[in-house]
């Protein structure tokens, strides 16, 4: 069967090297494309089709996984959009309570707390007065 079918770390390399007995690389006009130039003469066609065949293979396994895990996270954000849109209507709706609570009981609130700040001064003030004698 087919090696691996490159030798070093580079795919497109631009000097050309020689793949198996027959195969050989040479510069194409973008770089993005290669171009292979076969000679029958020296070459097994079988094996290297079949290398061939068994790599698109594997990029076809790659590019489902990619496609399962791109699927599955498009699920998964819907989900996060649903349950901000829910929290966004839940935090709207209490504002909307707090507010009518506010404006139905008025400025009662605001006198309550100044009461409660003249009884503290009060209680403060005797206090003191009381713990000097």
């Amino acid at each position: 069967m087919a090696a691996n079918s490159h030798r070093g770390s580079d795919f497109y390399g631009a000097s050309p090297y020689r793949s198996r007995e027959g195969l050989s690389t040479r510069p194409a006009a973008s770089s993005d494309e290669i171009q292979l130039r076969i000679d029958p003469m020296h070459a097994d066609l079988d094996d290297e089709i079949t290398g061939l065949h068994k790599q698109v293979r594997l990029l076809k396994n790659v590019a489902q996984e990619i496609e399962s895990e791109a699927k599955f996270q498009n699920d998964f954000i819907s989900q996060l959009q649903m349950t901000l849109i829910k929290a966004q209507a839940g935090v709207k709706n209490n504002m909307r309570k707090l507010n009518n609570s506010i404006i139905q009981q008025g400025s009662n609130h605001v006198m309550h707390v100044v009461l409660f700040a003249l009884l503290c001064f009060c209680v403060v003030y005797f206090l003191s007065k009381f713990s000097r004698r």
